[in-house]
């Protein structure tokens, strides 16, 4: 460990990361931080036409046909990508790891593999892909908000970096996380607070929050985050983009960094975030056709199913019934995100799906059960890699300058319920892991017995829910998880998509409802209509235990209505 201290440890590592920015590739930055920046890629004038028309295109099938038949080659399109990404750090301060010469010198060497060979190295052949702050790329720091792990360069690559390799892709930045990452927001010592395009005052969401901005501006095609509680749900829908949060080990997670490494309850999973659904199904699909479970033994060796994706234990995707989610019973959703579930039910109808009520089932036991189970190191693992530099754990991601908002919640609903943070014995967590698979049995019961409502003969397809009771909100206030949490907790496949923009005239704020604790009370009376205009507003497709291809296929259902609906 460094002798200096962690403050100029922080500074230094900063200070690196800007001299890593050609000079020629700076911006000047709009000063006023209310509103959106998505003009200024198109209007700073550091981009060609071709390269705003490279990272425009936001169908992956097109960006893969055009570098496999080498209309753009894998340079011209990292080169496309890595000087808009670079433009949205400036803005957003979405960057952790920038390396563009290793990163052109791997494009390069596709291109040249194509030319030799005649044909693509892999379905990803020539794409750049953005990678969480957790991803290990060999030789680069992976820093995942910690000032002790600052100058510790890996000497391996991850096993997603691996199979990168293989598909054809282009590693080519890192983004910001949170410190400990298990924030709903991403600020860290290091590295410092990343802010949301569509307002730079909101919060992109966390933990994968680097990765939220800078797919919302069209720095990558793709970007991959990981999610424990919500953190690739909770960005993209403050974002404005499409992701998928798989099942425990359907995806490779092996030698990728973590917080509480150790706790398998409830496994950290990974998933894409993108601005179409299409390339969020490219991305999976190429992962597991490349058959994870040889380098992971952890994946389940479950190979694509055309079948499940094909929508076959579904009606073949004709008249399903899809239940809404409306209220968790922990905290009532905000009118922005009301209106989306009343629009999605609409446009499902309008095609001809039924549409149910999904009345919560146990939630507040769920609830209690997963923070404790998080909680169950008592805070050790934090404490410990900050006490390695004596940087203090963070506990709030609220700004202690005049921006910060005021929001008059002393403690969230979660740390309420743990209560004093205790490092419980083995046998005291058995019984938390006891509970939870008792109760995923309930659910599952539960779930299984709305084929008495739903008039197909089956179950509810899918269920459709709120990712957080609010848009995108301002930094230190996004305090509540648990539409998320409740699907890790459970172990469900969902997605996360958009659906519309917020509208002052249209999400007028609601009467007082009987609150229901603490926290449901301050996010109601956090709501103010022209605070929240013209943002993202995105909701979760909740599906079953490892049917990731029925869950894409569903969205896609859902994503078409939308779209449907918006043309009529």
């Amino acid at each position: 460990m460094s002798s200096k201290d962690w403050q100029t440890l922080c500074a230094e590592r900063k200070e690196k990361q800007a001299n890593s920015i050609p000079p020629e590739w700076i911006i000047s930055v709009p000063k006023e931080s209310y509103g959106s920046v998505q003009y200024v890629p198109e209007d700073c004038g550091l981009l060609t036409a071709l390269e705003l028309e490279i990272t425009d295109t936001t169908d992956i099938d097109i960006l893969l046909s055009k570098l496999a038949a080498g209309i753009w080659s894998s340079v011209q399109v990292t080169t496309s990508f890595y000087k808009r990404a670079i433009i949205a750090h400036q803005l957003t301060n979405c960057l952790t790891e920038i390396f563009v010469e290793r990163a052109l010198a791997r494009a390069k060497e596709v291109d040249e593999y194509l030319q030799t060979n005649g044909k693509v190295m892999g379905p990803l052949h020539g794409l750049p892909i953005s990678l969480k702050d957790q991803f290990r790329i060999k030789g680069l720091e992976t820093i995942m908000g910690y000032a002790a792990w600052i100058g510790d360069p890996s000497d391996i690559d991850c096993v997603l970096v691996e199979m990168l390799y293989e598909l054809g892709a282009v590693p080519f930045v890192r983004t910001n996380v949170p410190q400990t990452l298990i924030w709903g927001e991403t600020h860290n010592h290091v590295f410092g607070r990343t802010t949301n395009p569509w307002n730079r005052c909101m919060t992109p969401g966390g933990s994968s929050g680097g990765e939220g901005a800078l797919v919302a501006m069209r720095g990558s095609p793709i970007g991959v985050g990981t999610d424990i509680g919500g953190s690739v749900r909770i960005p993209s829908a403050f974002c404005g983009l499409y992701t998928l949060r798989p099942s425990y080990e359907r995806l490779p997670y092996a030698n990728a960094a973590n917080a509480q490494e150790g706790q398998e309850s409830i496994s950290s999973v990974l998933g894409p975030m993108a601005n179409s659904l299409g390339a969020v199904k490219r991305f999976t699909k190429a992962i597991i056709d490349g058959k994870p479970w040889r380098l992971d033994p952890v994946v389940v060796r479950k190979p694509w199913n055309h079948e499940e994706y094909a929508l076959v234990d579904h009606g073949h995707g004709v008249g399903m019934c899809f239940a809404i989610m409306w209220d968790n019973d922990v905290v009532k959703p905000h009118p922005p995100i009301v209106r989306a579930m009343e629009i999605t039910k609409k446009a499902l109808e309008d095609l001809g799906h039924r549409v149910i009520d999904w009345i919560p089932h146990r939630h507040m036991e769920i609830y209690n059960n997963v923070e404790h189970i998080f909680a169950s190191d008592g805070g050790l693992d934090y404490r410990t890699e900050c006490e390695k530099s004596g940087e203090p754990l963070m506990h709030s991601m609220s700004p202690t300058d005049e921006q910060a908002h005021h929001y008059p919640l002393e403690q969230p609903l979660a740390k309420v319920l743990v209560g004093e943070p205790t490092h419980i014995s083995s046998y005291e967590l058995w019984q938390l892991h006891k509970e939870k698979r008792n109760l995923r049995k309930s659910h599952l019961d539960y779930w299984e017995a709305t084929a008495s409502r739903t008039g197909t003969g089956r179950a509810v397809d899918a269920i459709i829910s709120p990712v957080v009771g609010s848009v995108a909100c301002p930094h230190g206030t996004n305090s509540d998880a648990f539409y998320t949490t409740l699907c890790n907790a459970l172990d469900l496949a969902c997605t996360g998509f958009p659906v519309m923009f917020s509208d002052k005239e249209l999400d007028k704020r609601l009467p007082p409802h009987n609150f229901r604790n603490h926290e449901d009370e301050a996010i109601y009376n956090l709501y103010d209509a022209e605070l929240f205009h013209n943002l993202p507003v995105g909701l979760q497709l909740i599906g079953r235990t490892q049917e990731e291809e029925a869950v894409i296929a569903m969205t896609e259902v859902v994503d078409k209505a939308l779209k449907a609906y918006r043309r009529a």
